[in-house]
């Protein structure tokens, strides 16, 4: 009951605050949705630690019939094992701080503000459904919502044409690989019979040896699969070659940004992931795949951040980094350690953005850094919990992402592959880039000197508290979830702890070798990060003219990082323009010329032949036996021709 109750109390706030907003007015409507996701936030937790400490035994929680065609029944179900129970008890917590964290961040939002609101709700529900899915139709369905939901969310400022170009841009990219993930779903009931976990799980060994055959060729069936999947979790999870939708989003609202990339929608596809984990361990090539993948984002996502000047974006490739990190783990077979950075980076995360809207809150909407600076003296608060949420990503001891973020890295150094000494070079990089692009955001808005305008620092001020508590609670988390958690997750009781919610196969030994990493692999991460704090600081406190400098030196190489490896211009160029020019050839010729032109021509053709006909009625016989005379002479000479 309490288990459903925090599934479902997020719907309720939703229905409450988006059909009724109008009529009960925008502090009910919002009241209505933090409640849901105060239960939400009580209960989810709640449900979790009575699974893993309290006695309750995992199953699923089977609510109606959902679809029953011939032989084809799906139920609404929700599973509840340890893998959901602690996705649920995040999403709930974070999400409610973030909601309430909106009430005073879009207080002087001059829209309705009830539609927000519901949206941030049905947001969070249809996570919730995703992640407690017991099916892939149900998870599908999740899947789907959040899509929509992040349209609704990044173009809530609908009269911004930026912000409605980066919605429908989020949306088309994320279609663009929920084809592949469609397929695989296909794939997998035409191979098993079932969408479901429990009947499809089990049979995963059997089908090992099973083949598909695609373009003349025969592949592995699992492989396929796999690869299918992992495409789709590429659009979700923003990862290299899809990842161009996530700095548009930051066009919506702050709060927006935080569910995003800390609670929701990006980490569904880590979670995919995860919940496959019985058949992608019988898919080496798509897991060799998933760590290239994940590496390559690593370390591309990092780079970019280096040069970013919007507060906001450079956090924003930070996720898309973290979430390289994840997908590492997944590819070398260490789940657990996936969802652990998964859990810890949220909090986190979520404390940046949040703190970044607080930055922006104080500073009348300015999110570029360079007209920031030397504003921990103004908002100290603000900057002290900034600082938190820096140095837990970074991964510096004894904050949370070092626990989970680390041992991702050592992860890849015990896969004992090529591509696995690829992630490994590839996070250790990232891991210097992380530093130094962490410490540049903080020396840049919160030290030095202040480049702001004068008008703008008169009215900086801290925020209030309801925009400050959420952020506590999140530093609460940043500092404390990485020790509390490891235990549970990575540690001695990951067996017990895990269960059969994650499958490693007889030989997947990724996290006992990542915990017998030789010392060296240990430290090198914190020597990186001491470098790319110690670089920061060079740059942008000690010689603050360095940077302009370099980027002039550097012009080709810091205009290829500021425009993003120019993956924009890349995709506008082969594909945008592409499209736009057979459309608009489609529309001229096949749609004016051909379609509307041919019966526009014949019927003209009909007109003006039927205007000269009428003229050879002009009541003379001479003329009427002419005009005989002509047909009489036509017929006979199409019957010669055809004899």
């Amino acid at each position: 009951m309490i288990y459903t109750l925090a599934i479902f109390a997020p719907l309720a706030g939703a229905l409450v605050s988006g059909l009724l907003g109008r009529s009960i007015g925008d502090r009910a409507a919002m009241g209505a949705s933090v409640l849901g996701m105060v239960v939400a936030a009580i209960c989810g937790p709640l449900a979790f630690f009575q699974l893993v400490a309290g006695g309750h035994e995992p199953g699923v929680i089977s609510l109606s019939p959902w679809v029953e065609a011939g032989r084809f029944h799906v139920e609404w179900a929700l599973k509840y094992d340890t893998l959901s129970a602690a996705m649920v008890a995040m999403v709930s917590f974070v999400a409610m701080l973030i909601h309430v964290y909106s009430i005073g961040y879009m207080g002087h939002d001059e829209r309705p503000r009830y539609r927000f609101f519901a949206y941030l709700s049905l947001f969070t529900f249809a996570m919730l459904m995703l992640v407690t899915a017991d099916n892939l139709l149900q998870l599908f369905f999740g899947w789907e919502g959040v899509g929509l939901c992040s349209y609704l969310l990044i173009g809530y400022w609908y009269d911004r044409p930026s912000a409605c170009a980066a919605a429908i841009k989020a949306f088309i990219v994320n279609r663009v690989a929920d084809l592949p993930f469609a397929v695989g779903l296909s794939l997998i009931f035409l191979k098993f019979g079932s969408i479901e976990f429990a009947v499809i799980f089990p049979a995963v060994a059997a089908h090992a040896a099973d083949t598909y055959s695609l373009f003349g060729k025969t592949f592995p069936a699992l492989e396929v699969i796999g690869v299918l999947l992992f495409i789709g979790a590429m659009g979700k999870s923003a990862q290299i070659g899809l990842h161009v939708w996530l700095p548009d989003a930051m066009e919506g609202p702050t709060p927006v940004s935080a569910l995003i990339h800390a609670a929701t929608m990006v980490t569904a596809g880590v979670f995919l992931m995860a919940r496959m984990s019985p058949m992608m361990e019988f898919a080496p090539y798509a897991l060799g795949f998933v760590t290239f993948i994940g590496a390559s984002t690593a370390l591309f996502a990092a780079t970019i951040g280096c040069t970013q000047t919007d507060i906001k974006r450079v956090i924003a490739y930070s996720t898309c980094s973290q979430l390289g990190y994840m997908f590492v783990a997944v590819g070398v077979g260490a789940y657990e350690a996936a969802v652990f950075h998964l859990i810890t980076h949220a909090f986190f995360k979520a404390l940046l953005f949040l703190g970044a809207g607080s930055v922006i809150h104080a500073m009348s909407d300015e999110q570029d850094m360079r007209r920031m600076g030397g504003l921990a003296k103004l908002i100290p608060v603000t900057c002290a919990l900034m600082w938190i949420g820096n140095v837990a990503l970074a991964g510096i001891p004894p904050l949370a992402g070092y626990y989970s973020k680390d041992l991702i890295i050592e992860s890849a150094w015990g896969a004992h592959s090529a591509v696995g000494t690829y992630a490994f070079v590839c996070t250790v990089l990232a891991a210097f880039l992380t530093a130094f692009y962490s410490w540049r955001l903080l020396f840049m808005t919160f030290h030095g000197r202040s480049r702001a305008d004068h008008h703008v620092l008169s009215h900086v001020h801290e925020s209030p508290y309801v925009m400050l508590v959420p952020l506590f609670a999140l530093a609460t988390g940043a500092v404390l979830a990485g020790w509390a958690l490891q235990g549970w997750f990575v540690g001695e009781q990951e067996a017990a702890f895990w269960g059969a919610s994650i499958f490693n196969g007889p030989h997947n030994h990724a996290l006992e070798s990542a915990h017998h990493a030789p010392g060296w692999v240990k430290i090198l991460p914190m020597l990186m990060i001491a470098g790319g704090i110690g670089l920061a600081y060079v740059m942008y406190i000690a010689s603050p003219l360095m940077p302009l400098k370099l980027a002039s030196t550097f012009r080709p190489i810091y205009n290829f990082l500021l425009n993003k490896w120019y993956f924009d211009e890349l995709y506008d160029a082969i594909i945008v323009r592409p499209l736009v020019g057979l459309a608009r050839g489609l529309w001229k010729v096949g749609d004016v010329a051909v379609i509307d032109g041919i019966p526009n021509g014949l019927a003209g053709l009909t007109s003006g032949g039927s205007r000269q006909i009428v003229k050879l009625q002009t009541g003379s016989l001479a003329v009427y036996a002419f005009v005989m005379l002509i047909g009489v002479v036509a017929l006979i000479g199409i019957f010669m021709l055809i004899r």
